[in-house]
């Protein structure tokens, strides 16, 4: 933090299990219930097809590629990331799903090495091995020394925040939250008895008002915050109104950046009120090289948004974002070109928000 102002590293859904688990050095059982495949390593045999052998085992920094250094450069005050995976070795396959994500917890270092200091788990793969499976995600998280958010033992574990130290004896708290609109079925609710997320079945006004509830609670002044929340659809550019409404709510409520995921791709940004709302930041880190459909999207692209706020009140300062592509199970730096069709899409999709090219390929807010 410098200059009155914070830098956030944000980015999508980080899904280490699968395939990516299969490449690192402690591989799970790679045993899949899908319609698909029924063998995790055959995803890195399809990446591979597409790009070329992976050379595994890989290390811990390998899925990260080119980001790690961006992260290095940036060396922004606070990293937030959604882990879509459950943590566990169980082999409770949760009925009635189509997917099941799992990583072996001998390799948490490959979350470790991006030193996230909140790791949201509240999305629609992390109870993927039941109430068991989630119990071992958030014991392993916690033994690794990483903090998360959005999923506990009871609601009042799932829906309280993480507070991030900033310089200045500030805080940021981070609030995460797993609407039903992104597949999270209503029987993985916390509750005051069972362990599970902090479900939101409808992105309603009620909805939001309790979210608010829970920001304004032992709020300090001079506190940051950031709403993460896993909703809506893999694919498509649009925005349900009901999104944007619940997005609205709660920047009116406090919230200073609403964190959107769960599409396979970038989604609209919008600055409401001087702040940053994101509505769907795209998969980050996943295992889908070679898989065919909906190419239109280039889901193969990849953002690394790096957030600059008024450390004083929460306004946006400025907004970067990083384009990468996934090669091989690993992120490495995006041609120019990518980085154009980047820039031309979010821009249309977001209203001509502004979003331009800058010389060293990234992409940055106008004004920011």
């Amino acid at each position: 933090m410098g200059d009155g102002v914070v830098t956030l590293f944000l980015c999508g859904d980080v899904m280490l299990g699968r395939g990516v688990d299969q490449v690192l050095a402690h591989p799970g059982d790679p045993a899949l219930r899908e319609a698909y495949l029924k063998d995790a390593r055959s995803y890195v045999r399809l990446a591979e097809s597409v790009h070329g052998p992976v050379p595994a085992p890989v290390g811990p920094s390998w899925p990260w590629g080119a980001a790690l250094r961006i992260l290095r450069k940036a060396a922004p005050d606070a990293r937030i990331v959604n882990l879509e995976t459950s943590v566990t070795r169980g082999d409770a396959f949760a009925p009635d799903k189509e997917i099941h994500y799992r990583m072996h917890p001998a390799n948490l270092p490959a979350l470790a090495v991006a030193r996230p200091d909140v790791t949201v788990v509240a999305n629609n793969h992390v109870l993927d091995f039941g109430r068991a499976g989630l119990l071992e995600t958030l014991d392993a998280l916690g033994r690794a020394g990483l903090r998360s958010a959005g999923a506990g033992r009871n609601a009042g574990e799932a829906f309280a925040p993480v507070a991030v130290p900033l310089p200045g004896g500030r805080r940021l708290r981070v609030f995460a939250l797993g609407a039903r609109s992104s597949g999270i079925p209503p029987g993985w609710a916390a509750t005051a008895e069972l362990p599970g997320v902090a479900y939101v079945p409808e992105l309603s006004r009620a909805a939001a008002d309790a979210v608010v509830r829970h920001v304004r609670r032992d709020a300090r002044a001079g506190d940051l915050t950031v709403v993460s929340v896993h909703w809506g659809s893999n694919w498509g550019f649009h925005v349900p109104r009901e999104q944007v409404r619940f997005a609205h709510a709660l920047v009116d409520g406090g919230a200073d950046v609403v964190h959107g995921h769960s599409s396979h791709h970038p989604r609209p940004l919008e600055v409401y009120r001087g702040r940053l709302i994101l509505y769907g930041c795209g998969d980050f880190v996943d295992d889908y090289e070679g898989i065919s459909g909906y190419e239109e999207y280039r889901d193969d692209l990849r953002l690394a948004y790096l957030v600059r706020l008024d450390s004083g009140g929460g306004r946006l300062a400025g907004l970067r974002m990083v384009p990468l592509r996934a090669r091989r199970l690993r992120l490495e730096p995006a041609p120019r070109a990518d980085g154009v069709w980047l820039r031309t899409t979010l821009d249309r999709i977001s209203g001509g928000a502004g979003v331009r090219l800058e010389a060293d390929g990234s992409l940055a807010l106008a004004g920011g």
